[in-house]
């Protein structure tokens, strides 16, 4: 899933937080712990790498510089779900629609001539 970029070999020590930074070299800083604010950031090793969109860069377990596609498919499928609620709204309008026409044509035949002679009667 993930390609390496760059090979650096780079040894993690605890307490320490590293990631690829926006020059695509490897920084690391202090992780905050029980209330204390993380440290400054130190280039730990260089590396240059040029990012390209869509790609998320992560420091692996051999301590090299890897990259993984990530993932944009969460839209879409929000999208979808939409068309099928209106979809749903528009068949439920229309079954209304009809509803109401059929009373009204109903109205409008019983105002003929047959209905006033049943209410002469």
């Amino acid at each position: 899933m993930a390609e390496k970029v760059a090979k650096l070999g780079v040894k993690r020590e605890d307490g320490y937080l590293y990631f690829v930074d926006k020059d695509g070299d490897v920084s690391r800083s202090v992780m905050a712990r029980g209330g204390k604010k993380g440290g400054k950031t130190n280039k730990v090793a260089k590396a240059g790498v040029k990012k390209e969109s869509g790609y998320l860069y992560f420091l692996d377990k051999n301590g090299d510089i890897s990259r993984a596609k990530m993932s944009r498919g969460g839209t879409k499928k929000k999208k979808a779900a939409k068309k099928a609620v209106k979809k749903v709204a528009k068949k439920a309008v229309k079954k209304a629609v009809k509803k109401v026409v059929v009373k009204k044509a109903a109205k409008k035949a019983c105002a003929k001539k047959a209905c006033k002679k049943s209410k002469k009667k």
